[in-house]
């Protein structure tokens, strides 16, 4: 299984089994890790939706809590809607993919790692090939021949969309680790089974909360949240639920 240390660099997918699984503060986490670790790392948003919401831009929570080399937002949408309906709506164009790929390979020979978030799931429709077709962010992995991080809930349903995601990137061909969004401050019984299950292929569990800490703060613990895998220095699960 791919995931010792080091190996993990070039372009590294981050993406999630839904929307809203924390996904923006893992990869702040991981970026923060790398970094802590000597890395030069970009952090790349293909597309941002929903900015008129008024809510922190992704690109802009990970800047301030990780302070990566790179930060960059390619495409941004007023409507928080899956990035090609949201381009659709607002009579914008759609995410080409191939302008995402070389703007990627470029931030690549300049940083050691460069982390691409997705939008919501694997298979959410990021923008259109230049035959018109959708393209997904798997379909970028498999372009770019990364691996992916793949962001998934501590509760009840995770080990399904776990399971679905991790089989989709499997048939690619794209190597995949597991790193829990979100783990509860109290974690009942689910939590724990949830946890055992999910540990042969798990890199990492972010707390919860874990946003709203101080900036100095999340970049000295970001490490201890992550397997050596992502820059981490979490080696022994037993040790770290005892811990808790």
């Amino acid at each position: 299984m791919p995931g010792e240390p080091g190996e993990w660099r070039g372009a590294v997918l981050v993406t999630g089994t839904d929307t809203g699984v924390g996904k923006t503060i893992a990869t702040a986490a991981i970026a923060a890790a790398a970094q802590g670790a000597g890395l030069r790392v970009a952090v790349i948003k293909p597309g941002q939706t929903g900015t008129a919401t008024g809510d922190p831009a992704d690109a802009e929570v990970i800047a301030r809590l990780a302070g990566p080399d790179t930060v960059r937002t390619l495409a941004s949408f007023p409507d928080p809607l899956a990035p090609l309906a949201a381009a659709r709506v607002a009579g914008l164009e759609p995410i080409e993919l191939y302008s995402v790929v070389d703007e990627i390979r470029a931030e690549a020979d300049k940083h050691d790692l460069v982390l691409i978030e997705g939008a919501g799931g694997l298979l959410v429709p990021m923008g259109l090939r230049p035959s018109g077709e959708p393209w997904t962010v798997a379909d970028l992995a498999v372009t770019l021949d990364a691996k992916a991080v793949v962001v998934a809930r501590a509760g009840l349903g995770t080990l399904n969309h776990t399971a679905l995601t991790l089989e989709a990137l499997d048939r690619r061909g794209v190597p995949a680790r597991i790193v829990i969004g979100s783990w509860p401050a109290a974690p009942e019984l689910v939590h724990w089974t949830n946890l055992t299950d999910l540990v042969p292929h798990l890199a990492g569990a972010i707390p919860d909360g874990a946003g709203a800490i101080d900036p100095g703060v999340f970049r000295r613990s970001a490490s201890g949240w992550l397997t050596p895998t992502l820059y981490g220095v979490l080696d022994d699960w037993r040790t770290w639920a005892e811990e808790l």
